[in-house]
């Protein structure tokens, strides 16, 4: 058999960051659990031969008991053009969304913001299609290609909005020129608010700080070096010592 894909994860459950893991929870109400469990084993087993995410569409070759591999499809709605706009505006005229996004993280409270517009960013439902001859779905080729699927969310969050009809680069860039398009004195009033009342921030669990240097990896790299070393590269270290919450005379583990 044809060297395929493997999950990572080698028992018990599959994804680990919260988008990867709410994907999950998604599959386990919609499908059988039983079906989802013989998939998962495909997927650790490298059963999966390909898998390719495009707008509305993921597609894989899944290798069964015959020779020739199985066909999936798997589709949801790709958002068009307006609604990116209007999304696209709405994450960016909140910073700490904007801020998180920039730096390469999905704020949990983007489904919020989605839903704000009837949007839900992840899918209530599957329009999923194999080739093998089981009737029943998802069948096992689906399910691996669903779990791998997961793991590639985990890697990179930007493909759950990929999926939803937004390229990675394509919406940094947007998120950058909405808000400079704006002038900061227009938007004193609502630029920092934090997109949920306070009685809901105050309900929601505690969750993994937001890295010292978020910021820095949000802002473009300024031109400026001393003694040959990028300002960033200095910067960084210095941020992180004043988040620490040891004192002063502390050492550093």
């Amino acid at each position: 058999m044809e060297q395929g894909l493997r999950a990572r994860s080698r028992r018990g459950t599959i994804g680990e960051r919260w988008w990867s893991r709410r994907f999950i929870d998604i599959l386990e109400t919609i499908c059988d659990k039983g079906r989802l469990s013989r998939g998962r084993n495909y997927a650790r087993s490298g059963n999966v031969l390909t898998l390719e995410i495009e707008p509305g569409l993921v597609t894989a070759r899944v290798q069964g008991s015959r020779p020739v591999p199985y066909d999936v499809v798997v589709r949801i709605a790709a958002y068009g053009a307006s609604q990116w706009e209007a999304l696209t505006e709405a994450l960016a005229s909140r910073a700490l969304y904007r801020a998180k996004l920039l730096a390469g993280e999905m704020p949990p409270e983007i489904e919020d913001v989605f839903g704000e517009y009837g949007l839900p960013l992840f899918p209530e439902s599957l329009d999923m299609t194999c080739s093998c001859p089981d009737w029943g779905l998802p069948c096992k080729h689906l399910s691996a290609a669903l779990y791998l699927l997961a793991e590639r969310f985990d890697d990179d969050p930007f493909l759950v909005l990929a999926w939803r009809g937004m390229p990675k680069d394509e919406l940094l860039d947007d998120l950058r020129e909405v808000t400079d398009d704006v002038p900061f004195a227009d938007r004193l009033s609502d630029f920092y608010e934090p997109g949920a009342s306070l009685a809901r921030l105050r309900q929601q669990p505690s969750r993994v700080s937001a890295p010292a240097d978020i910021l820095l990896r949000a802002l473009d790299p300024p031109p400026v070096k001393a003694r040959h070393i990028p300002l960033l590269d200095l910067l960084r270290p210095a941020y992180r010592r004043l988040s620490d919450p040891r004192t002063p005379g502390e050492p550093s583990p």
